[in-house]
């Protein structure tokens, strides 16, 4: 009887338990789905483009949330959304830099430079912070910075929010170089030593040596001021290095990249430039203040190794024509003879020919070999030829007193290294750096395989980012690891440029098949900052640097210098091994920049992914907001 009663009450018991259990569970339910839909924050991003599935994985970070918005959309006076200034949920965040960092170039910091010799020009140089050093946060855009005008209007019109900086148009305020009006600024075309405008000085050159029948196609630009001369050859199909040493206030390079022309931040001093040899058909200098014949002739001997053979140095500017324009110049005739004859002197002793002198402007051709100049050097004192070594390898290469021996040739009507085809055949033509089997284990087959590649590559860029194929909507872009220039050449019909980098950990140096195909790029250590201003580019093309750079630097330093170079609303394409993009993603979160996984072209079982991602657009804060964070 005692057992059946303490039976039951037990029973009665267990269901007064079961009963309350079930209640609490279920009021906790309810509360937690109330919370969740008065806290989930609304989405800023506006979904826009058809984006192809993520990989079917596991790993919860492969899953997008959604389709990326490629679209710009901000205004320049639009409220910072929260998204820019907070980080993904288990993200490392990365804050934004001071605002006096806007236009950070960590190697070519004005006050590092103080640290270096005057002479030669040497501060001027690259001179990178060590690793500690290295900034951990995000460079900001200017307070009402504004998308770029899109090409062609930008090549005659920029933001003054973007580059906010006056100085030229005071400078140069005769020489129709810049013109200041209410938000922009107005290039028009003018240059020192064409005050007609690039336009007519080109038509000049034109008229001397021939640049329409396709044998010129690249060019490069010392002290190119705002690059005029390279933005109106861009119509004539030539394709423009230019570069300048970094203003302290004049942002002149900063101004040809916001015009969406070809620019880098350069120097000649003691190094070699960072392209190969043989690699240009013109070069030019427009009082471009270059003591050519200084320091034994090493910059004119440094075009001559950059210079195609067959190729043409083209000088405009003192000495030239001295004797109309000395007194201008403010210095004698004496010194103005004395500085012609000794650059002539240089030239002929890179057996130079000098093509023609008319009104403001010289031109000298280098031989398509040196045979000739070989023999004469038997008979005569002539510059000496450079040991044998690697006169492509140009990266913190001291410039030496020699001259570049050219590769031999049977005869003298054979151009040294091959004859490069006529654009725009060149860039479909056997690369002969390739056909000579100049560049080890790379076959014409491998070439062909790779330029297909990329076409199909490139199509699937576009169809997962219908933006890249929209006209107008890109315009500057970089490829970190461009290999023989594939990605470039298929998107040879777009109304873009692109900077083609060989990194210098690279496997092979294909730098000068990248020229031969008539395209530009450089040499680069993404262990350290590039050479230009932040916001340089629109797109940037990634390809499986992260890979290459395992156990050589810190992931998040790499992806830190390309938020800095990017443009607010930018883009960037990874290409990596999924492992390594899951932890590329995770920086990118912190970064806040909206990142999505997709799938390899060539279907989900393939481990190499793609992660395309957005940098938002941030600015700094309005100035009195700046000045009170100063202030605390």
């Amino acid at each position: 009887m005692a057992a059946a009663k303490a039976a039951a009450s037990w029973k009665k018991n267990s269901m007064y338990s079961l009963t309350l259990t079930t209640f609490l569970c279920s009021l906790c339910y309810f509360l937690g789905v109330w919370q969740h839909r008065t806290t989930v924050p609304t989405t800023t991003m506006i979904p826009t483009i058809p984006c192809l599935p993520a990989t079917n994985t596991s790993t919860s970070t492969l899953t997008p949330a959604g389709p990326l918005d490629f679209s710009t959309h901000h205004a320049a006076d639009e409220e910072l959304p929260a998204s820019a200034t907070s980080a993904q949920p288990g993200a490392k965040a990365y804050p934004p830099c001071h605002v006096t960092y806007s236009e950070y170039t960590p190697c070519e910091d004005p006050k590092r430079s103080l640290k270096y010799k005057r002479e030669r020009l040497i501060y001027r140089e690259r001179h990178c912070p060590s690793r500690t050093e290295l900034l951990k946060c995000r460079v900001p855009a200017p307070y009402g910075y504004k998308n770029p005008f899109k090409w062609p209007v930008s090549r005659d019109l920029v933001w003054y929010g973007n580059v906010p900086h006056k100085e030229l148009t005071v400078e140069k305020a005769g020489q129709n170089w810049i013109r200041f009006l209410g938000d922009r600024f107005r290039f028009p075309g003018g240059g020192t030593m064409f005050p007609n405008g690039a336009d007519a000085y080109i038509d000049d050159i034109g008229k001397l040596i021939n640049l329409s029948d396709g044998s010129i196609r690249t060019a490069i630009d010392t002290g190119c001021g705002v690059a005029s001369w390279g933005a109106y050859l861009l119509s004539r199909d030539i394709l423009t290095v230019s570069f300048a040493p970094r203003d302290t206030h004049e942002a002149q390079v900063q101004f040809a990249l916001e015009r969406g022309v070809p620019a880098l931040i350069g120097v000649m001093a003691s190094i070699r430039l960072p392209y190969p040899s043989r690699a240009f058909d013109m070069a030019h200098c427009s009082r471009c203040l270059i003591p050519w014949a200084e320091y034994d002739g090493v910059y004119l001997i440094e075009v001559d190794r950059v210079l195609r053979p067959g190729g043409y140095w083209i000088l405009s500017g003192p000495p030239i024509r001295w004797k109309k324009y000395w007194k201008g110049w403010q210095r004698s005739e004496d010194d103005l003879n004395a500085e012609q004859r000794n650059i002539e002197k240089v030239a002929g002793s890179l057996c130079w020919e000098k093509v023609v002198e008319k009104d403001d402007i010289a031109i000298w051709q280098k031989p398509i070999n040196h045979m000739n100049c070989k023999l004469n050097r038997k008979l005569t004192q002539y510059l000496p030829f450079c040991p044998s070594g690697d006169s492509d390898q140009a990266w913190y290469t001291k410039m030496e007193v020699c001259l570049t021996s050219m590769p031999e040739v049977s005869s003298n009507q054979e151009a040294a290294g091959g004859e490069v085809a006529k654009w725009p055949e060149r860039l479909n033509a056997i690369p002969p750096r390739i056909s000579r089997g100049e560049i080890g284990g790379v076959t014409v087959e491998k070439f062909w395989q790779d330029a297909e590649l990329w076409k199909r590559r490139v199509s699937y860029y576009k169809t997962v980012s219908n933006q890249l194929g929209q006209l107008g909507r890109y315009r500057n872009l970089l490829d970190m690891n461009a290999n023989f220039g594939g990605f470039a050449a298929a998107l040879i019909n777009d109304p873009v440029w692109v900077m083609n980098v060989v990194p210098v950990e690279a496997k092979v140096n294909t730098l000068g098949v990248i020229y031969e195909r008539g395209l530009i790029g450089t040499y680069q250590n993404w262990c350290e900052a590039m050479s230009t201003y932040p916001r340089t580019y629109d797109l940037i093309h990634a390809d499986s640097i992260f890979t290459l750079y395992k156990d050589r630097c810190e992931m998040e330093d790499i992806v830190l210098e390309m938020d800095r170079i990017l443009r607010p609303e930018g883009s960037v394409i990874f290409r990596d091994d999924v492992d390594v993009l899951v932890k590329v993603k995770m920086i990118t979160d912190g970064m806040m920049w909206d990142s999505q996984i997709i799938d390899h072209e060539d279907g989900a079982l393939v481990r190499e992914k793609l992660l395309f991602a957005v940098k938002l657009y941030w600015t700094s804060p309005p100035p009195d907001d700046q000045q009170a964070n100063t202030a605390s």
